[in-house]
């Protein structure tokens, strides 16, 4: 029998960015049970929403996806905020989870968990090794609570939750906000809106030496999926591309494929946040066989392409 066909499955952030692409791969896999709690009607981080969303969905599973996070601007103007609903959220559901009898849970959980000076490539065993980066900390440490209570719960209930550690995502549908985006979105927006009204110059955060590694948003609802499927135990799993890019790089990468002519000025007064992201995705292939099979400068292509679409006369978002 096909592992989802009658599973009822619960997809907390299901109308976000990579909650789309999670949904998409589901119905792809053949469940068509999918319920999408949205905010205005129900508040995750309260334990009375919880209970009515969980006594009318009877999910099998619980992919918890739903999370408040931005780039390094957001994470230092709302450290409270997103610490607050973040580990609120968390903690509620998968208590009230384990309570209904839910049989699965999948906590998503983020690199910026990671501790600042992370030896490259980050491994899973480096997550307690320090203090994440000053910036990313309150939204990061909030997240790592989620592994801490899932590895509490399977000792001590046997609640089988599993914790997925992706690299930052990408791709069309993106959140292009310059309050609250991160890095790709928000380059991709700065240079195809000064290419359109013909400015000389755009100015980024940093010095550029700072590295990165970037998952294409298909790739990672596909490992999240797979995880659901396969994966069962209690240590935390990297969910990434194995690749890294500078700053600089990625700046000149989508410079020369938005077609933009114009000078990149760098605010070094700016943070780089971490200084560098890569990860070792070793335990996802061996354990549910999981590789990012996207393209990098294809992904782009495609994230430059859907946010040209929206901005154009016939766009979506017109």
């Amino acid at each position: 029998m096909n592992f989802w066909e009658n599973k009822r499955v619960l997809v907390t952030g299901g109308a976000g960015f990579l909650g789309k692409f999670v949904v998409c791969e589901l119905r792809r896999k053949g469940c068509r049970k999918i319920f999408i709690p949205r905010k205005k009607d129900f508040d995750l981080t309260a334990s009375s929403p919880i209970k009515k969303l969980l006594l009318k969905t009877k999910p099998d599973i619980i992919l918890h996806l739903a999370a408040v996070v931005g780039g390094i601007g957001a994470n230092r103007e709302n450290p409270g905020k997103f610490f607050y609903e973040n580990i609120m959220m968390g903690v509620q559901l998968m208590e009230q989870a384990r309570l209904f009898g839910v049989g699965k849970f999948v906590a998503i959980g983020t690199i910026c968990s990671y501790p600042k000076f992370t030896k490259v490539p980050f491994k899973e065993k480096d997550l307690w090794s320090g203090y994440p980066e000053e910036t990313n900390a309150p939204y990061g440490l909030a997240k790592k609570m989620l592994l801490v209570q899932a590895q509490a719960y399977r000792q001590q209930y046997g609640f089988n939750a599993i914790y997925l550690l992706p690299v930052n995502l990408y791709g069309p549908g993106d959140n292009f906000s310059p309050e609250s985006s991160h890095v790709i979105p928000a380059l991709i927006k700065k240079c195809c809106d000064a290419k359109a009204s013909g400015q000389k110059s755009i100015v980024v955060w940093g010095t550029g030496k700072a590295t990165r590694e970037f998952l294409y948003a298909e790739d990672a609802a596909r490992a999240i999926v797979l995880a659901a499927e396969r994966y069962d135990k209690p240590e935390p799993v990297n969910i990434g591309a194995g690749f890294e890019i500078s700053i600089k790089k990625l700046v000149g990468l989508i410079v020369q494929l938005t077609g933009f002519k114009g000078q990149v000025i760098w605010d070094g007064s700016k943070p780089d946040g971490q200084p560098r992201r890569c990860l070792d995705t070793a335990r996802a292939k061996r354990e549910f066989n999981f590789t990012a099979k996207t393209n990098f400068k294809n992904g782009l292509k495609k994230t430059i392409a859907w946010y040209a679409k929206q901005k154009s006369p016939t766009g979506a978002s017109q």
